[in-house]
């Protein structure tokens, strides 16, 4: 097992005011960002990008080709057509994905970044319509784009006012301001949102339904109403519900008995267990759930009052038993 490093003299000088001054001095940097920002230059560049009938590429070099490429994954996940160009690659083949439809979008702090204006040409020879998107006035990329987006920078945290911290922070605001912005106006639904991340936890509440996550046929511990509790140990033990699901001849549910219904009417009966039937001492008014019920909604069933339940039996529109759906289950897959 690892150990943390001793304490070195120059940690001394790292205390909570020190860190607290430099919040507060990024946030003072943000602020006169948000202030200066010109309000109707966003808004052509928004319209630029909602009416585009191709791809928004976007680009840039170091810690503003690292914005460039989380701003477009950003709008793919809004189900908007976007990719990052990498400026090196696209003057070595890459520039050929470019139509006369597309907006290519550039990121640079000085709007003087070499890699950058050399792709210019190259963008203006397929067609496609540019933007820069730069921090320091009368730079050579807003003079050869066909739109300029001035991001005002105060100056970077940076005690040196060198290193990019202060300037790809309101990069990002800006790219993911936007692009909610493009999300409101395409009016995308919370299921389009959902069907863009199916594998995430987001995707996977708005999508899976009990149907997709429950347990089914031989899967199921079900016995008859009937059957000697003690004769149905396995049973209740072996399918990992902690529970008996009691049905009669035609597969309705009459009701359910727990692993801690056993230990109830063990502590009450004694030996006496041995000769009671699952069907005397079962529950007869569980909270059950339809196959079409979302997942997420059968999770906040299991937990609403008056007690947390950790399984609910699933039910046709005909009373006739199909499934079960567990806690563990809906936690195993991810909701």
């Amino acid at each position: 097992m690892g150990s943390l490093p001793h304490p070195s003299e120059n940690d001394s000088r790292i205390d909570e005011t020190n860190l607290l001054n430099l919040f507060k001095s990024q946030q003072s940097h943000l602020n006169f960002f948000f202030q200066n920002l010109s309000l109707p230059q966003t808004l052509a560049f928004t319209h630029t990008l909602l009416s585009s009938t191709g791809t928004i590429f976007f680009s840039g070099v170091g810690k503003s080709g690292f914005v460039a490429h989380k701003i477009s994954q950003t709008l793919v996940s809004l189900g908007i057509r976007s990719s990052f160009l990498s400026p090196v690659d696209a003057l070595h083949g890459d520039i050929g994905i470019l139509s006369s439809r597309d907006v290519v979008v550039l990121f640079s702090k000085s709007g003087n970044t070499e890699e950058l204006l050399r792709l210019v040409p190259c963008v203006r020879a397929k067609g496609a319509y540019l933007v820069s998107l730069t921090s320091i006035q009368g730079n050579s990329l807003a003079a050869v784009c066909d739109m300029n987006v001035h991001l005002p920078l105060e100056r970077e945290l940076c005690p040196f006012d060198l290193a990019p911290v202060t300037s790809t922070a309101i990069q990002m605001v800006f790219g993911d301001t936007v692009a909610i912005a493009l999300m409101a106006a395409r009016n995308l639904t919370r299921d389009e949102y959902a069907a863009n991340h199916p594998a995430g936890r987001i995707g996977k509440s708005l999508i899976f339904k009990v149907k997709d996550v429950m347990k089914k046929q031989d899967e199921l511990p079900v016995c008859k109403e009937g059957d000697l509790i003690m004769e149905q140990l396995v049973e209740l033990t072996s399918k990992g519900c902690g529970c008996l699901l009691v049905i009669d001849h035609d597969y309705h549910l009459i009701g359910t008995f727990t692993d801690g219904d056993l230990r109830r009417t063990l502590k009450a009966t004694g030996e006496a267990i041995f000769k009671l039937t699952v069907g005397q001492m079962c529950n007869r008014k569980p909270r059950i759930v339809n196959p079409e019920a979302m997942a997420v909604d059968a999770m906040k069933k299991m937990e609403a009052p008056p007690s947390p339940v950790q399984f609910l039996p699933v039910i046709d529109h005909q009373n006739i038993l199909i499934g079960i759906v567990t806690l563990h289950g809906l936690v195993s897959a991810g909701l």
